[in-house]
């Protein structure tokens, strides 16, 4: 039995259902669950001395903004059931952003939707379930 894991969300049907199977699993074998969404940003994205000087507050508020909207009421909804669940954003690349909170947390599996992004994101950079399988130091279960 793993003693907890991690699912990452993106507010799409096939995140729903990856969220659905976790908190079954963790409510079953009694394991943290680790909730997981994580705003894309780009450290070679190219900004103005202006855009610079805000770029720190603005991320701020984009996390404030995701606990508040996307994952405390999943939480809330989790612990509600019984499940020890903890929600956690951050910025970066989603799939590794992923596997470096997996190692640390200590999740003992990664839980994502199989779809999420558009078509043609996925087509020019390649889908998150598919990178995270290649990268993730631990096992990766993708729900349909």
């Amino acid at each position: 039995m793993e003693s907890s894991l991690l699912v990452g969300i993106d507010c799409s049907e096939c995140s729903q259902r990856a969220l659905e199977y976790a908190a079954d699993w963790a409510k079953k074998s009694q394991a943290r669950l680790y909730v997981v969404h994580v705003i894309e940003w780009s450290p070679f994205s190219f900004n103005t001395p202006m855009e610079n000087e805000v770029r720190h507050k603005r991320r701020e508020d984009e996390l404030a903004r995701a606990h508040a909207e996307i994952v405390d009421p999943l939480v809330a909804s989790l612990r509600a059931q019984g499940i020890d669940a903890e929600g956690l954003i951050r910025h970066g690349h989603p799939a590794e952003t992923i596997n470096q909170l997996s190692a640390e947390t200590g999740a003992g599996n990664i839980i994502i939707g199989r779809k999420g992004a558009s078509g043609k994101r996925m087509h020019l950079f390649g889908s998150v379930p598919s990178m995270l399988v290649q990268i993730a130091d631990h096992p990766v279960t993708v729900v349909p």
